[in-house]
């Protein structure tokens, strides 16, 4: 039992292999109390993969899998409108995604979010947080790979010292390795080829954001490590799992030898289980082998629960931190990828986020648009990696075809708009980037970006002369002091040249005294 239950909550995940349903209830302390499960194999995965599209038929078994799911939710009291339905790999994947969402809405109630990989791995880290709690101080001290892989992608995780460092989603899954191998009629040895080679390949880039001999702790989630996890601990599986290295890798090999056939007769396993867990297996071993962990964890958790937390936990004061500092620490790797002027970069953002601060009541916005502020601020001059001049559209599409850990597709575009924006001339009919936005999102990129140029214009020269200043109100105006005594010449030129789109957003301008 579990003290201060909430209402019962319920999240559905729309996955390449199956349709699968969680009903939990969470404590005021975060702890979660399953009061129901359930799923069913699901061939959309199987049809996108080779055909682009899901079928006809597949879409008929989704929303009659739907349709049960509907009625066990009724004997909780919880009506469709109110579950968090989401869509993963397959799912952004398939030409016909849109047909397929529109039908299952009208045809259970259902409304249902195709999540972005980034997204993806965010709810997963939440997931994996609640999971470990009794482990949190091991990974804080110690670099770590969260690794999930499903039936499309393989997800990866680097941090270091319990930050985020990086993340990447791969185009590698059991379900697409094995629609692919057949489709070539390739062999069993084929395939631990093609996986090595991949798999390395993967490795030797991710080595660049973190040394992968430094990762000590191996993460793993996903069916394939849980049922590892089940039969080597002796069927007791608790909230989560710890095994040795070999341990690990030896159950993954003598996976590997059997036939499918073989793994169902062993292991009773469902047909739809068993053809996967070997590459999945296979997949992990490898990724593990090139780290330097000796120890492999294996949370018993699933992105449903991670949903479920971040619709219960979303406005905790803890997580809207914790997920902050996940994403500027991601923001900042990715400047580091394109060697950007971290002490610019920082200066400009504290002038940013203090000018914010100052206009609350003027611009109305809340903490998501600070914290899209505070990373556009960070990646503001990222362009430059390609060319000094125009960087402020190189940095637009650098963003905008980037990942920023804790921030989904809509942030990223806000966020791309807001570097094209911070100098030059402001957004345009003709700029399609910024014209394609939704209304609130086009309103957020000019209060941001009107808040970006004037703190830009303060560093003209990067040298941090207004490290520190005051700000008020006077009349029309918005008076900046600086706490240095110096001469700010060059400075109020550049606000002269940059502060007009404050000037036209907020009806205030900006003056240096």
């Amino acid at each position: 039992m579990i003290a201060d239950v909430a209402n019962p909550l319920a999240t559905i995940e729309i996955g390449s292999t199956g349709i699968r349903i969680l009903i939990a209830a969470i404590g005021k302390d975060g702890s979660i109390k399953v009061l129901d499960r359930a799923g069913k194999p699901s061939r959309i995965g199987r049809d996108v993969f080779t055909q682009g599209s899901i079928s006809r038929d597949a879409i008929r078994e989704s929303i009659a899998v739907l349709a049960t799911f509907r009625e066990l939710l009724a004997t909780y009291g919880i009506n469709p409108e109110d579950t968090k339905v989401i869509g993963t790999s397959a799912l952004r994947e398939a030409a016909n995604k849109e047909t397929f969402v529109d039908r299952i809405t009208l045809q259970t109630g259902f409304k249902t979010r195709v999540v972005e990989d980034i997204e993806e791995n965010h709810l997963m880290y939440l997931a994996v947080q609640q999971a470990l709690m009794d482990e949190r101080k091991l990974l804080g001290k110690t670099n770590s790979m969260i690794l999930e892989v499903g039936g499309g992608t393989t997800e990866i995780m680097l941090l270091r010292r319990g930050r985020m460092v990086s993340s990447h989603s791969l185009h590698i899954g059991t379900l697409r390795l094995e629609e692919q191998m057949k489709e070539a009629g390739a062999s069993k040895d084929y395939l631990e080829e093609y996986l090595a080679s991949n798999i390395r390949m993967a490795c030797d880039l991710m080595a660049d954001d973190m040394p992968l001999e430094s990762v000590k702790t191996f993460i793993v989630i996903g069916a394939d490590a849980r049922f590892a996890a089940y039969c080597m601990s002796g069927k007791n599986f608790g909230a989560y799992s710890i095994l040795e290295r070999n341990q690990f890798m030896g159950f993954a090999e003598s996976i590997s030898r059997l036939s499918v056939e073989e793994c169902i007769a062993t292991y009773r396993l469902p047909w739809s289980e068993a053809q996967g867990i070997a590459s999945g297996l296979a997949i992990e071993s490898l990724f593990l082998g090139r780290t330097g962990a000796e120890i492999v964890v294996i949370p018993n958790v699933s992105i449903r629960e991670g949903l479920l937390l971040a619709e219960a936990r979303g406005m905790d004061p803890k997580v809207e931190n914790e997920l902050t500092r996940q994403v500027v620490a991601s923001a900042k790797s990715l400047g580091k990828r394109y060697r950007y002027d971290d002490d610019h970069a920082r200066n400009v953002c504290a002038l940013s986020l203090a000018i914010f601060d100052e206009l609350a009541k003027e611009h109305g916005m809340g903490s998501r648009e600070r914290l899209l502020l505070e990373t556009a601020a960070i990646l503001h001059d990222i362009g430059t990696y390609v060319r000094a001049s125009g960087h402020h559209r190189h940095g637009e599409y650098i963003v905008a075809n980037s990942e920023i850990f804790g921030l989904n597709r809509s942030d990223i575009n806000v966020i791309s708009n807001v570097v094209r924006y911070h100098r030059k001339n402001p957004p345009a009919p003709t700029h399609v980037n910024f014209i394609s936005l939704p209304r609130e999102d086009r309103i957020t990129v000019l209060k941001l970006s009107a808040i970006l140029r004037v703190a830009d214009a303060l560093d003209r020269n990067h040298s941090a002369r207004i490290a520190d200043a005051s700000f008020e109100r006077s009349g029309d105006r918005f008076i900046i002091r600086p706490a240095k005594n110096l001469d700010f010449s060059l400075e109020r030129l550049s606000l002269a040249d940059k502060g007009d789109m404050f000037e036209d957003v907020f009806g205030l301008l900006p003056t240096i005294l």
